[in-house]
């Protein structure tokens, strides 16, 4: 009778409310998320063409490593990745101390610079391709310098740079909030001791806002990084993949692997490599985030 008791008592202890409320959101997630991740692992090990699937094991993987296409867009997606991560990480820091300062006209140009983190990829994408078109803005300006001008979007040296341009102006917005915040945090006393102790602007910015930015800097990185790696929609509109192969990054090459070749099994492998560098990254964040704690 006492076990049988102890068991109706833990029972009745367990808060189920809670549980109740998430229940709605629980479901969409597991229909939308969890249950297309699980299908994307499986259909990994299968041809996974439109017609019919059948399992074949490794043979996906295997032949990730020895397919010079994605050796490519492995390169050109650390290319991208590392220049667009860099100046998206420290041009917000740098604006955001200045931000975080008295000065005239802030809130303007806070507004300014959050513009293009929630205007749409789209349009904003279209814009660019039109600036940097054979007779757009940028050339008509390097015409008037007197310099020649550059088939920007179709060079395999220029276009990469182009993409690096645009991804870094989207993702400067989000950053600058995210810095913003971080720094108003900051106790005010910090600033008017290291003022007694005759510290310049910089050796405010080295000794307090950097140690006390740190597990900002570490959520805004993961997240840029994050952001970066799922880059797509400037890809489609700006290059589509080109030329040469030169802008094709690997969210791009996943969608072409998908629904141009419909070769659904190879596409899912190149996802589920996808997915483990996000999941490697984040768990890095939670990591560290823990260790500051």
């Amino acid at each position: 009778m006492n076990n049988q008791t102890k068991k109706i008592n833990l029972i009745t202890q367990l808060n189920w409310k809670p549980w109740l409320f998430l229940t709605p959101a629980l479901t969409l997630l597991t229909i939308f998320l969890f249950i297309p991740i699980l299908m994307v692992f499986y259909l990994s090990f299968t041809d996974g063409n439109i017609i019919q699937i059948s399992w074949i094991g490794l043979k996906n993987y295997r032949k990730l490593l020895i397919d010079p296409d994605f050796s490519q867009i492995i390169f050109n997606t650390i290319y991208f990745s590392i220049f667009t991560i860099i100046p998206s990480l420290i041009i917000p820091l740098f604006l955001a101390i200045l931000l975080n300062q008295n000065l005239p006209l802030k809130g303007f140009f806070r507004t300014a610079y959050f513009l293009p983190s929630i205007t749409s990829l789209v349009a904003m994408g279209l814009g660019f391709r039109w600036l940097f078109q054979n007779n757009g803005t940028i050339n008509q300006i390097l015409l008037k310098l007197n310099f020649y001008p550059i088939n920007w979007l179709n060079s395999t040296f220029w276009a990469m740079p182009v993409l690096i341009l645009f991804s870094t102006w989207r993702q400067i917005g989000f950053n600058l909030v995210v810095f913003l915040a971080g720094l108003q945090i900051i106790p005010q006393n910090r600033y008017e001791a290291a003022e007694l102790d005759g510290a310049n602007f910089w050796a405010k910015i080295w000794y307090i806002n950097l140690p006390a930015l740190k597990p900002t800097l570490i959520f805004a990185t993961i997240t840029t990084t994050i952001f970066t790696l799922k880059s797509f929609e400037q890809v489609y509109i700006m290059t589509g993949g080109g030329p040469s192969n030169s802008t094709n990054i690997l969210a791009f090459y996943i969608y072409e692997l998908a629904f141009r070749q419909f070769n659904f099994g190879y596409a899912s492998a190149t996802t589920t490599i996808l997915l483990l560098v996000a999941l490697i990254l984040v768990s890095l964040q939670l990591f560290t985030t823990k260790d500051n704690e």
